[in-house]
């Protein structure tokens, strides 16, 4: 099962991309960086941990 990778922080609503470093807790609760530090690192919904959450892999190119 594919993790839903959203584009925005539920806390302050600021843009996060694919490649963007992001935080996430079980449920896939997203937050960037300086919210999750304002939170101690723990979900607000759920209060389970907030971890980094993993990156898309890079595309090889074969030219």
């Amino acid at each position: 099962m594919a993790l839903e990778m959203r584009s925005t922080c539920e806390r302050c609503h600021s843009s996060i991309g694919e490649d963007t470093i992001a935080y996430i807790c079980v449920y896939e609760c997203t937050f960037c960086s300086p919210c999750r530090e304002e939170m101690n690192h723990v979900c607000p919904n759920c209060g389970g941990e907030l971890v980094r959450r993993p990156k898309k892999p890079q595309k090889i190119s074969t030219n």
